[in-house]
């Protein structure tokens, strides 16, 4: 644990800040005077975890020890099916099941575009 007393700003990064417990009256983020939602369109998402598998495919070729090793040394196409399947197995029902619905909650939604660039602010109060 660590103890921080009385920060100016403190920022708490996570999918579950937003969201609901189950029958539950409060949300965690009624504590915060502030959060964001970091949005994009479902594609592009899904594209930059293609591209961020192959990342680490490419960084994991000369360490035995990384997790991605035997991917990145074994058949590319078969690594990239797994990350396909990891994608609509997983990854695509959390985003639609846990995270998506929590995105209202937020008071700013940056929306970000192409090469991770903010193309729109939706700010909720203030």
């Amino acid at each position: 644990y660590e103890l921080i007393q009385n920060p100016d700003i403190l920022i708490v990064e996570g999918i579950n800040v937003l969201q609901n417990q189950m029958n539950q009256q409060m949300y965690m983020s009624d504590f915060f005077d502030f959060s964001i939602y970091v949005d994009a369109d479902v594609s592009l998402i899904k594209q930059w975890y293609l591209e961020r598998f192959e990342t680490l495919l490419e960084l994991a070729k000369d360490d035995p020890n990384n997790h991605y090793y035997s991917y990145a040394n074994g058949s590319r196409k078969q690594a990239l099916s797994l990350a396909e399947q990891t994608w609509e197995n997983i990854n695509q029902p959390n985003l639609d099941e846990f995270i998506l619905p929590t995105k209202n909650r937020a008071d700013l939604i940056l929306h970000k575009t192409h090469h991770h660039l903010i193309d729109k602010l939706l700010l909720r109060r203030y």
